[in-house]
């Protein structure tokens, strides 16, 4: 079973913890032995490989589920004959005072 690759977020996400946390952590400690460099690295590798696999996977996106109104009764879509229709009335105007 093959080991599914990292994204890009995760690469970007990790390399720049892992960049950040070695300048910080340097900066911070003011250390200059080879020993507490070398504890300074390994510390920000850790913490660069957690961050980068907490990173979420990407998924397809998957369109939001649209709510539909489902009628109880079958609609019929008739059109009235005009003789059947009702007559209209006339619209009133009303002066505006």
């Amino acid at each position: 079973m093959a080991m599914p690759r990292p994204t890009v977020a995760q690469l970007a996400y990790g390399s720049c913890t892992v960049v950040f946390s070695t300048l910080a952590m340097l900066l911070l400690s003011q250390t200059s032995s080879g020993v507490g460099i070398a504890l300074v690295v390994v510390a920000a590798l850790a913490l660069g490989l957690l961050v980068a696999m907490t990173v979420p996977l990407s998924r397809p996106a998957r369109p939001a589920p649209v709510a539909r109104f489902v009628p109880q009764e079958p609609v019929r879509a008739t059109v009235p004959s005009p003789a059947a229709a009702p007559a209209r009335e006339a619209v009133r105007e009303r002066a505006v005072s």
